[in-house]
């Protein structure tokens, strides 16, 4: 399996306001799903879906240290290799095998120049 991305999460302070945005520019739907304020996105058609997307609240407002900007998750097939070669390159493991349920495990790193990326072996449909 190619190592593409394969999900993307938007933070944000504001939900509402987050996602009337993205309605309106981009015609993304959004559903309710999992955790209180967080929904996943649907960026295309069922002829042509698009990529996996999620919203959810910001931990940190902007003006304190949270994130801007898109969290990637990119889909693998070895989750230990990913990690062991993620260090082995300088990064540094934030989450370590996160399970989300019937989705699949992940782990959060950071790369060599502080950005935040994901990596998750999906559960086989």
């Amino acid at each position: 399996m190619p190592n593409n991305i394969a999900h993307f999460d938007i933070e944000a302070d504001d939900i509402d306001r987050a996602r009337r945005f993205y309605q309106q520019v981009f015609g993304w739907r959004f559903e309710a799903w999992g955790p209180p304020d967080f929904y996943m996105i649907h960026t295309g058609s069922a002829e042509e879906p698009g990529i996996h997307g999620s919203m959810s609240k910001r931990a940190e407002p902007v003006v304190g240290r949270g994130r801007v900007g898109y969290e990637c998750t990119v889909s693998v097939d070895d989750l230990g290799a990913i990690k062991r070669a993620v260090i082995a390159n300088g990064g540094k493991i934030l989450l370590d095998e996160y399970e989300i349920a019937g989705v699949g495990k992940m782990i959060r790193f950071e790369d060599s120049e502080g950005n935040i990326v994901c990596a998750m072996r999906y559960v086989q449909a």
